[in-house]
C-alpha cells in the first residue's frame, strides 16, 4: 500500500515531467491509431466487396497479430531503426486485425433487405454507403476502435525501451533503479490514460449511434 501511495506522490512531485511523458505517449498512440484507421477502412471495405479476399487478408492479419509485440518491435528496428516510426508501424500492424475485423462484421451485419430498400429508393452506391451502411455499421466499428485504442496505449508503453519517450519510461527506469514509486506512477498513469480514452470513445460511440 505504501508503494502505491509513493506512486501517487511521485506523480504529484514530478508532474512537469509526467505531463511531458504523457504528451509523448498520447502522440505516439494517436498517430498509430489514426494511420491504422485510414488503412483499415478501405481494406475492410475491399474485403467485404471482394469476398474471396476475406480469408487471405484475415489469415495474414491474424498471423501478424500472434507475433509478440516485443518481438515485432525488435524486428522492425532492423528496418526503421531506434525511432518513433518503429513504434508507430508496430501499432498500425497490431491494430489492423481489430479494426478490419470489426469493419467486416459491422458491414456484414446489415440486413440485406435494408440495402435493397435503399436501392429501391433510387440511391446510388455512394449514398447507400454514406447514409445507410456506415450509420448501421458504426457501433460495431467504433467498438473495434475502442479496443484498438487501448491496445495502442498498452503497446506504446514499450516505446520507452528504444528511447522514444512515453509513460513506459517510468516503468523501465523504475525497474532499472529499483524504484517502486516510479513503477507504480507509470502503472497508474498508463491505466488512467486507458480509462479516459475508453470513456471518451464510448461517449463518442453513444453520440454517433443511430437512435431507433
Amino acid at each position: 500500500m505504501n508503494d502505491i501511495v509513493d506512486g501517487f506522490n511521485y506523480l504529484v512531485t514530478e508532474r512537469t515531467a509526467i505531463w511531458q511523458l504523457l504528451g509523448q505517449h498520447v502522440t505516439i498512440s494517436l498517430l498509430g491509431l489514426l494511420i491504422a484507421s485510414l488503412i483499415a477502412l478501405p481494406l475492410g471495405l475491399l474485403v467485404v466487396r471482394v469476398r474471396w479476399l476475406a480469408g487471405i487478408v484475415m489469415a495474414l492479419l491474424s498471423i501478424l497479430y500472434t507475433v509478440p509485440s516485443l518481438a515485432m518491435l525488435i524486428m522492425l528496428i532492423a528496418v526503421f531503426g531506434l525511432s518513433k516510426t518503429t513504434v508507430v508501424v508496430t501499432l498500425v500492424i497490431y491494430a489492423q486485425v481489430i479494426l478490419v475485423r470489426n469493419i467486416v462484421v459491422g458491414m456484414q451485419s446489415i440486413d440485406r433487405a435494408v440495402l435493397e430498400a435503399a436501392r429501391g429508393l433510387g440511391m446510388n452506391a455512394w449514398q447507400i454507403w454514406w447514409r445507410v451502411e456506415l450509420p448501421l455499421a458504426l457501433p460495431i466499428m467504433l467498438a473495434g476502435l475502442r479496443i484498438a485504442a487501448i491496445m495502442c496505449i498498452a503497446i506504446s508503453s514499450i516505446a520507452a525501451m528504444i528511447g522514444v519517450g512515453g509513460l513506459g519510461q517510468l516503468l523501465f527506469q523504475g525497474i532499472t533503479f529499483d524504484r517502486a514509486d516510479m513503477i507504480w506512477a507509470g502503472t497508474i498513469s498508463i491505466a488512467a490514460l486507458a480509462l479516459v480514452c475508453y470513456g471518451l470513445l464510448a461517449l463518442l460511440e453513444q453520440r454517433l449511434t443511430p437512435k431507433i
